[in-house]
C-alpha cells in the first residue's frame, strides 16, 4: 500500500510539475508520409520521437457536418503503440481555416491571444502517462464553414521539455462534391474541400486531393498551459520560425 500511495504520488507531482510549467514549443509543421488508408493519415514522427513508446494521433476518415449550423463533431485518439510507457505527454487540437474547435473533452483552451500563427483555436490535453498499447480518445465539438476550406492539426509533445514526438497535420478535411440543399455534408480526411456559395459554385469532375496540402506553413505552438497560483488562468506562447 505505501509503495501504491508514493508512486501516486509521483506521478501527481509529475503531472503537477507539467502543467506549472511554461513551454515554448517550436516546431515546423512535417511534410506528411505517402497517404495511406487509416485516421493517422497526414501525420509523421517528430524528432524526439522514442523508440519503444510508439506515439501517434487518429482522426476518424470521415465526419458530417449540419449544413445549417455547421456542427460537427468528432474523436481524437492518441495511441502508444510501442512496448514501453509514454510518460509525461500533451495532445494539443488545433482548428485551422474553416474549421473551428469548439470544445475538446476534458481540455483546455488555448487563450485567442497565445493561438500558433494561422490558426483560429486550438485545445490544449495534458496526459500524465500512456501505457504501452493502449490509447486516450477525446471528444471534439467543432464547425466547418463549408464555403471554405477547412484543416486540423494534433501535435503530441513529450514531458516538460520542447519535444515533439508526433504531428498530424494539419491535414484538410473536405469533399469535392458540396451539398448545400441536403441536411447534412460528408467530409473526408485528407480531401481538399470545395467551397460551395454564389461565388464557388461545385466543381464537375474534381477528384479529392488527399495528404498534406502543399503550402502548410510553419507553425510555433506551446505544448503545456501554465496553471498561475493554483487559479484558472491559463497561458500559451507562440514563436515564429526564422
Amino acid at each position: 500500500m505505501h509503495d501504491m500511495t508514493s508512486h501516486g504520488n509521483r506521478s501527481g507531482a509529475i503531472v503537477a510539475a507539467i502543467a506549472a510549467a511554461l513551454l515554448m514549443v517550436p516546431f515546423s509543421a512535417f511534410a506528411a508520409d505517402e497517404p495511406v488508408p487509416g485516421s493517422s493519415q497526414g501525420g509523421s514522427p517528430g524528432p524526439a520521437a522514442p523508440a519503444e513508446a510508439k506515439i501517434t494521433t487518429e482522426l476518424p476518415g470521415k465526419i458530417t457536418v449540419d449544413n445549417r449550423s455547421e456542427r460537427t463533431d468528432l474523436t481524437a485518439r492518441v495511441r502508444n503503440g510501442g512496448t514501453k510507457d509514454s510518460g509525461p505527454i500533451a495532445l494539443s487540437v488545433v482548428g485551422f481555416d474553416g474549421l473551428r474547435v469548439t470544445a475538446v473533452e476534458g481540455c483546455v483552451a488555448i487563450p485567442k491571444a497565445r493561438l500558433p500563427q494561422g490558426s483560429n483555436s486550438g485545445f490544449a490535453c495534458v496526459i500524465d502517462n500512456l501505457m504501452a498499447g493502449k490509447d486516450r480518445a477525446y471528444k471534439v465539438a467543432a464547425t466547418f464553414d463549408l464555403h471554405r476550406t477547412g484543416k486540423i492539426c494534433l501535435p503530441v509533445t513529450v514531458g516538460a521539455s520542447e519535444k515533439l514526438i508526433w504531428q498530424q497535420g494539419p491535414v484538410p478535411f473536405g469533399t469535392s462534391s458540396p451539398t448545400p440543399n441536403a441536411p447534412d455534408t460528408p467530409l473526408l480526411l485528407g480531401t481538399d474541400n470545395v467551397p460551395f456559395g454564389p461565388d464557388t459554385p461545385p466543381a464537375a469532375g474534381d477528384l479529392p486531393r488527399t495528404g498534406a496540402p502543399d503550402d502548410v506553413l510553419p507553425l510555433g505552438l506551446a505544448a503545456f498551459a501554465l496553471l498561475v497560483m493554483g487559479g484558472a488562468g491559463i497561458w500559451w506562447t507562440t514563436r515564429s520560425e526564422r
